[in-house]
């Protein structure tokens, strides 16, 4: 055959499989397959032509795509989690000190809320459970509504709920923020006031040894979901140089990250909550002679505490420090265009 008839017939189908990614892994193969036998043939009658020369090079990009991705799977997730979250923490530090702010001033307002008058918290949380918790701490229970569960069933419930919440919460962003500002503002104004009913009742620091072991983890997490879900507001609020539409798609890929780096994490939290609270929790009932030291307690807040601090703040800010971003920032880039 000709060459100018071998490069007429197969043309199309060269800078197809060099410019249009494959959808699936059996048509890498096959195109793979084909080209190494149009790549067979023109060594043979064209080992000099330029055409060989193309063949290959298409060839030897399939071939190293496939096998890089392999060797790259678990090396992709060890960066996600190393350098992808950090960077976007540091990317959005001003959001997350702003989130952080937020649910706080919203929990002392619960708390002098309820300081001020008792029953505001049964606006927020219930008669039923408000009367519960104070029939536990005139009983010496103070912490009972942690005993009354299985742990595994306790810790499936706990962490199907905290991931609902949190979605719930993240997905406010597309109200413009409206949505997740509110809900962290009712979320907080409720761990204050319930918090309140603790400290009125002499059991305020003992309440922080034992719900704090699983809150530390917890409320962290609500908090950077709303990080997550202001993140996005941003992208639709303030678009930049970006076309809304385009900002909004880098803020959503950005914000859903988040909210994956988090699924961990409140999965560490119900364990806590259905395993170590529950201990924690005979600790101070006057119905149990079983329960953890003080300083088990103690040590679990603080670790807990050191965690969140150190990979959400002190970690990203070490990270810039070094230069470690400008690698980071290249391979989100190379994503981006990939996606595109």
């Amino acid at each position: 055959m000709r060459e100018a008839l071998f490069i007429k017939r197969n043309a199309e189908k060269w800078k197809k499989y060099q410019h249009e990614n494959s959808p699936s892994a059996e048509e890498t193969a096959e195109r793979f397959l084909e080209l190494i036998d149009d790549l067979s043939y023109a060594r043979t009658f064209y080992p000099r032509s330029r055409v060989t020369a193309w063949i290959n090079g298409i060839t030897a990009s399939i071939y190293q795509n496939v096998y890089r991705n392999r060797k790259e799977k678990f090396g992709r997730i060890y960066h996600f989690w190393k350098y992808e979250i950090p960077y976007l923490f540091k990317k959005y530090h001003a959001v997350f000190l702003f989130t952080a702010c937020l649910f706080l001033v919203s929990v002392l307002m619960g708390y002098f809320a309820n300081k001020q008058n008792p029953d505001f918290i049964r606006t927020i949380l219930g008669d039923r459970y408000v009367d519960m918790t104070e029939a536990n701490i005139a009983r010496g229970e103070p912490f009972g509504v942690y005993k009354d569960e299985n742990p595994f069933s306790m810790f499936v419930t706990i962490a199907l709920n905290n991931i609902r919440v949190a979605f719930t919460i993240f997905l406010g962003g597309l109200t413009a923020g409206l949505g997740t500002i509110y809900l962290l503002w009712h979320n907080g104004v409720m761990l204050g006031s319930f918090e309140e009913i603790f400290f009125a009742n002499n059991v305020g620091m003992q309440s922080i040894l034992v719900i704090w072991i699983h809150g530390t983890i917890e409320i962290s997490s609500i908090v950077i979901a709303g990080t997550a879900g202001l993140v996005m507001a941003r992208g639709i609020l303030f678009p930049g140089t970006y076309s809304r539409l385009q900002s909004f798609k880098h803020a959503t890929r950005d914000a859903v990250k988040i909210m994956i780096c988090l699924v961990p994490f409140f999965l560490v939290a119900a364990f806590l909550e259905s395993y170590v609270t529950h201990l924690m929790s005979n600790t101070y009932s006057t119905a149990s002679s079983t329960g953890l030291p003080v300083w088990v307690g103690i040590l679990i807040l603080a670790s807990s505490l050191f965690l969140i601090v150190w990979y959400f703040v002190i970690w990203p800010i070490q990270l810039n420090r070094r230069g470690k971003f400008q690698s980071t920032q290249s391979l989100l880039q190379r994503i981006k265009l990939k996606d595109a």
